[in-house]
């Protein structure tokens, strides 16, 4: 059954967010891993990137191929690179795992996405092209006995690839349907994001504006949900933390751009601005 969803406030938010002790150190701050990325797209793995920093992550790194440690490097001088050839025995090191923005078609994706959902323990966020790559393989049930705690971030688009019986469901339904198929907290991006998760709760978000619905928008807010939980170690509040921060983000940046003028990057650098406001 479908319940009304509640909403997400920014006084819930506040619970969410401590404040930082004098003698805190960047391995305290969670330490993120960004699989996103590949050539013509490098530009989405950079927006990860900045956002996770931005929302206060001690440490990220960036897998990528190694063409494009140049470009990483140069727009994101504050992350470190690896190449994308990930072990299993190296996922030990992190706090919080996104992967799929930009990763693009390539067959190897699948592996690698099936790799880290059997053999990581913390969070995994998976967006976009990680999405794609489990609705192409056939793997989305793959998802549901993950070793991981999983938010995916799915548009109406990637969802309906996920659920394919469901497509011209509403949102609500599609929504509580992935939860089922999935068993992992949803993201349903769009006006109103709703956030769901398999005990049966949802949320509708309260923050955001038309002039989000820009390209990268969405690696924006897997890299600061992937940040919030690299620091709380919880996947449900980081989630709906980071909706809502997502949407502040937004909304503090269309003040100085205005919606038409609005873009991703600008999303980027307010998340910073939307997590000081809550703390102030």
């Amino acid at each position: 059954m479908i319940v009304t969803p509640d909403l997400i406030t920014a006084e819930y938010v506040k619970t969410v967010l401590k404040k930082r002790e004098r003698d805190i150190h960047k391995g305290d701050c969670g330490k993120v891993l960004v699989i996103a990325g590949t050539r013509g797209m490098a530009g989405a793995a950079i927006l990860c990137g900045k956002a996770a920093l931005r929302s206060g992550a001690g440490l990220v790194r960036v897998a990528v191929s190694e063409e494009l440690f140049p470009i990483i490097q140069t727009a994101l001088p504050e992350a470190t690179c690896v190449e994308k050839q990930i072990s299993p025995a190296s996922l030990k090191a992190y706090d919080a795992i996104a992967i799929g923005p930009g990763l693009g078609e390539h067959n190897e994706n699948e592996e690698l996405t099936l790799m880290i959902l059997k053999e990581f323990k913390k969070t995994v966020i998976i967006d976009a092209d990680g999405l794609n790559a489990l609705a192409r393989a056939g793997e989305v049930g793959a998802l549901k006995y993950s070793q991981a705690k999983v938010v995916i971030t799915p548009h109406m688009g990637e969802a309906k690839r996920l659920i394919p019986g469901y497509a011209d469901a509403d949102r609500l339904t599609i929504a509580d349907m992935l939860v089922q198929e999935t068993g992992s907290v949803v993201v349903l991006k769009g006006a109103d994001t709703i956030v769901a998760s398999p005990s049966e709760t949802m949320y509708f978000n309260t923050t955001g504006n038309p002039g989000m619905a820009t390209g990268g928008s969405g690696d924006v807010l897997t890299g600061m949900i992937a940040a919030l939980a690299g620091q709380t170690g919880n996947t449900w509040d980081s989630a709906k933390a980071g909706v809502f921060l997502h949407g502040l983000a937004g909304d503090i940046a269309s003040e100085k751009f205005g919606e038409y003028g609005l873009i991703a990057g600008d999303i980027a650098e307010a998340a910073a601005f939307a997590i000081k406001k809550m703390m102030d």
